[in-house]
């Protein structure tokens, strides 16, 4: 049914504090990402051996067999649209669904601003594309477009919104490592960039009118289920596994191998561990700041 209670949702459980404090961090995170990966010799060798290796390990085949990269844009942009025209038209959500695609453009203006005009990538001796690529256009329009169907989804459905918008977003990023487009810090950085808008949005999203953000809790629903937090945990605890296992192999001490795929999978990890840990820190912040339904 649509949402046509003309009386005013309740505020926030909690304050615009943890939401502005989310957004603090991930402008943190970027900041460091991008000092480490990109303007130091270390980071930038870690990060394009990890490129070296995708080429290695997948070269043409790779490419070949994700040309449905070429689709990803418009793909995205429909998917977000089909939900916010569906939330604002059906659902009487306007300016949660206003609020959701102002947040998702202002993520890509960024990520373009970011890599184009503001960032830069100096010399540091790694043999490289000397243009700076950080952050990620395609995995900033993932990751904002599946941001924006999160917010305007029913609070009953959110946790597993947020488990499947955040595989789509990281489906995306392992496929440009793979497919040679990015580095691993460059998905990274497009995660982060899309956390530092929405988080404020979400915030506003909660202040939207209606009573529709009122839940029920984790558990009452096969949308809300705990499980949708605990599979993005374990898949991120089981990539922190693989990057641990991959940077031992080629830690300096004595004896270390020389790396044919270590790189790539820390990188890989290092894609999955990020973006699961934005989509469960989302999914955990807008229930606990949700007030239940009375």
């Amino acid at each position: 049914m649509p949402d046509r209670d003309p009386r005013r949702a309740p505020r926030p459980a909690v304050g615009v504090g943890p939401f502005l404090l989310a957004s603090l961090a991930a402008v943190a995170a970027l900041l460091c990402t991008y000092l480490f990966f990109v303007r130091t010799t270390t980071g930038q060798y870690i990060d394009e051996s990890a490129l070296v290796e995708a080429t290695e390990l997948y070269g043409a085949a790779g490419k070949a067999s994700l040309r449905f990269l070429d689709f990803l844009p418009a793909l995205s942009v429909a998917l977000a649209l089909g939900a916010l025209g569906y939330a604002a038209l059906v659902r009487r959500r306007w300016a949660a669904s206003a609020v959701a695609l102002a947040a998702a453009l202002c993520a890509n203006l960024a990520t373009q601003l970011l890599k184009n005009e503001v960032l830069t990538r100096p010399y540091r001796g790694i043999e490289t594309y000397m243009e700076n690529s950080l952050p990620s256009g395609h995995t900033t329009l993932a990751a904002s477009a599946a941001a924006a169907v999160f917010l305007v989804a029913s609070p009953r459905w959110r946790p597993l919104v947020a488990f499947a918008g955040g595989t789509y977003a990281v489906a995306t990023g392992v496929s440009t490592l793979v497919n040679q487009w990015h580095r691993p810090a460059d998905v990274v950085s497009a995660f982060l960039v899309v956390a530092v808008f929405m988080a404020p949005a979400a915030w506003l999203v909660l202040r939207t009118g209606m009573r529709w953000n009122a839940w029920d809790g984790f558990g009452r629903h096969v949308g809300s289920s705990r499980l949708w937090l605990a599979l993005p945990t374990a898949a991120g605890l089981a990539a922190a596994a693989v990057a641990v296992v991959a940077l031992v192999r080629i830690a300096p001490l004595a004896g270390r191998e020389v790396s044919t795929t270590n790189y790539f999978w820390a990188g890989l990890a290092f894609i999955v561990i990020s973006g699961y840990l934005v989509a469960v820190g989302a999914s955990w912040l807008m229930a606990h700041a949700s007030r239940p339904r009375r």
